[in-house]
């Protein structure tokens, strides 16, 4: 969803994210991926910036939301990751988020599944190491950026992702901690053989406090 109301953000720098994302996908769009091949976000975008028609748009730095020219394009990292999370491309470079800034609204997904960006030294960076060929298709309808990674061939295996030890700890400083494990399940479409792997552990500090009021 790319519009969520959020507190103390301004609306504008999420109508301006839309108008980011439209920019970012143009040269992602219908990219092919052969046996071999990388894949890296800020390769194929360059740099953000006004010349280019990029906006005003919401970024985080060290938990603190702050404005910046083309702000929001974590959004396609976090879908590209979880698209990536769901294929056989490997995942050779990706960052999260060592903050939570925002609460649980209308989640989807499991907690610190997306991928941060900066250019450019921060990227998502996948690989072809098998022996067929991908696509990666994006679009934005009213509500969504919307994604889908295709193949030359029908997939060998169906992936599920799930989290599990999820922890909310009081800290001796006053604060709250955020910690989980991310894992991928691979089902073997032929004889529906299964195995599970760890994908990464999570820890970020929270920006909220997670607490009910009375």
């Amino acid at each position: 969803m790319m519009l969520r109301p959020l507190r103390d953000v301004e609306m504008y720098l999420q109508h301006n994210k839309v108008t980011n994302l439209r920019l970012a996908i143009a040269p992602i769009n219908g990219v092919v991926i052969r046996p071999g091949q990388a894949f890296s976000i800020w390769r194929l975008i360059g740099r953000p910036n006004g010349s280019k028609g990029y906006l005003e748009g919401l970024v985080l730095s060290n938990g603190r939301i702050e404005k910046g020219i083309g702000g929001g394009l974590c959004q396609l990292g976090n879908l590209l990751y979880w698209m990536a999370l769901h294929s056989p491309l490997t995942i050779t470079e990706r960052y999260r988020h060592g903050f939570d800034v925002f609460p649980d609204i209308n989640r989807k997904i499991p907690f610190a599944c997306g991928a941060t960006l900066a250019y450019n030294y921060i990227d998502l960076q996948l690989k072809n190491d098998t022996n067929d060929t991908f696509q990666i298709n994006l679009w934005l309808d009213d509500e969504y950026l919307n994604g889908e990674i295709r193949s030359d061939r029908e997939p060998e295996f169906s992936y599920e992702v799930y989290e599990t030890d999820h922890l909310i700890k009081m800290q001796p400083w006053g604060g709250y901690t955020r910690h989980n494990r991310i894992w991928r399940r691979q089902t073997s479409m032929v004889d529906g053989l299964v195995s599970e792997n760890l994908v990464t552990e999570n820890h970020a500090i929270m920006m909220y406090n997670p607490l009910l009021t009375a």
